[in-house]
């Protein structure tokens, strides 16, 4: 019974560009009654989902609620971040029913899910559920990997080698930790594509776990809200590629900011981004940009070279200046070739 009076919290992982913010998006517009809260972790110093979500608010979540972490991982930050984010968050004068977090696309779920255990916040709050939203289109065609077909032909030459990249045990550990995988963006998927995601996702699960298609974020929050999974006492099910560390490495990846210059159209920014992940092996681009001739400013988001841009709000008072930022594998960016493509 005790675990009736814990708020809820749910996880939402996710590789980048999976649709995550798009997921929290929907949820807080279609919450009901239930009165959220949400903490959003972002890999890189500029707060770019947390904005977007802030635009969102309203009285079932208002903007006291959303809570923005950009000062790393919130996994290796615990004490320092997550803790007291927490704890402020269920101090509020009406405290949330059901708190989201977010976390960053390169963040591992499980060490999150340990920091539930903190005698802080243990008696307070439970993990509800972890989702995991993946792109369906992308990992049918094993974009979750750099390269798997150098990968697959490693392998297949010698199958006693390990042959993880990075970004497939980030993958695999979200997946294998989750309590339901959201197939994203299923519009853009086809049949056969669908399938393949499913078979390569049951492929890496450790037990069974279900898979529903979605479109821009749109699911009864019913279905993700309300799983009452207790992951936190629940850990030897969700096995990571990290179990035994205290810690991962966030060295793999590297964020930079680049400050762009006006540009001529929509189409001009999503040439270069697509430059770049032809030629410079970039995994995701996100942020603003000013066009000229035009009073809003442009929203960018991209994962490797799908681009998608929408003009959001007015530039107001706030100076035009468009800002970028580049996410790689560490050993794939180069700053002074992104920063040659986008004029900077």
């Amino acid at each position: 019974m005790n675990d009736l009076k814990k708020i809820p919290v749910t996880v939402i992982t996710g590789f980048l560009g999976s649709g995550k913010t798009t997921l929290v998006h929907h949820l807080i517009r279609n919450a009901g009654n239930t009165r959220l809260a949400v903490v959003v972790n972002e890999f890189g110093t500029l707060g770019i989902d947390g904005e977007i979500l802030k635009g969102c608010a309203d009285d079932n979540c208002p903007a006291e609620n959303i809570v923005e972490l950009a000062n790393g991982c919130i996994c290796c930050t615990v004490a320092d971040d997550f803790i007291p984010t927490i704890e402020g968050l269920m101090a509020l004068e009406t405290p949330p029913d059901h708190i989201l977090i977010e976390t960053s696309g390169l963040a591992l779920p499980k060490p999150l899910l340990l920091a539930f255990n903190w005698p802080a916040i243990k008696s307070k709050i439970t993990v509800d559920g972890v989702i995991a939203v993946a792109d369906a289109e992308a990992v049918a065609d094993g974009r979750f990997a750099p390269d798997v077909a150098a990968v697959d032909a490693q392998r297949e030459a010698d199958e006693g080698l390990d042959h993880e990249t990075p970004l497939s045990e980030v993958f695999e550990d979200q997946i294998a930790c989750a309590d339901l995988v959201l197939l994203s963006k299923a519009d853009l998927a086809t049949a056969e594509q669908m399938e393949k995601a499913k078979e390569i996702i049951a492929a890496e699960t450790p037990r069974k776990i279900p898979m529903l298609p979605v479109t821009d974020g749109k699911i009864d929050p019913k279905v993700i809200l309300g799983l009452e999974a207790g992951a936190e006492d629940d850990l030897e099910a969700r096995p990571s590629h990290h179990d035994g560390h205290h810690d991962h490495e966030h060295d793999d990846f590297e964020s930079i900011i680049i400050d762009i210059p006006e540009i001529e159209s929509p189409e001009a920014i999503t040439a270069q981004i697509e430059t770049l992940a032809r030629e410079q092996n970039i995994l995701r681009v996100k942020g603003y940009a000013a066009v000229k001739g035009k009073p809003m400013r442009l929203l960018v988001q991209a994962v490797s070279a799908r681009v998608r841009t929408q003009f959001d709000q007015p530039w107001g008072v706030n100076p035009r200046e468009g800002q970028m930022v580049v996410i790689a594998e560490h050993d794939d960016i180069n700053e002074a070739a992104i920063r040659a493509v986008f004029g900077a």
